[in-house]
């Protein structure tokens, strides 16, 4: 499979609109294709129309957060695939265990600068391709 940027979906949800549309930008730049949803609920449609190789995602949104959004992710086996990266602020103990938990194959903390998500996106990335070559 390639693993270049140039071929990877990549889906930013938050419900910070500015920093979504700032990360989508920026993984452009890096050869990403990009989409952004501004909510956990809105994530999930995105998710099944764009089809993401990877997401970007918030955890402390309204409504449904990202935990949420990952666990309805990883119940469907058509996400199998998808990178899941936590994208959030929040780095407690606590949190960590959760994201973990959860199904996350990342957690980035916020603010994180460029390197940082891009190593992320990257390392996240192949996990879910050795874990998916592991279990065919």
């Amino acid at each position: 499979m390639d693993q270049t940027p140039t071929t990877k979906r990549i889906l930013i949800v938050d419900d910070n609109n500015e920093a979504a549309d700032i990360t989508a930008e920026l993984l452009e730049l890096h050869g990403f294709h990009t989409a952004v949803a501004y909510g956990g609920l809105t994530g999930l449609d995105v998710a099944r129309t764009f089809q993401p190789d990877a997401i970007l995602l918030d955890l402390g949104m309204p409504g449904m957060d990202g935990y949420q959004v990952a666990a309805a992710l990883r119940a469907v086996p058509d996400f199998d695939h998808v990178a899941l990266i936590a994208f959030t602020a929040w780095s407690d103990v606590i949190t960590r265990q959760r994201v973990q938990a959860t199904g996350f194959d990342e957690h980035v903390i916020k603010p994180a600068n460029l390197e940082r998500i891009l190593a992320a996106v990257r390392s996240a990335l192949d996990k879910r391709l050795h874990s998916m070559e592991a279990s065919a």
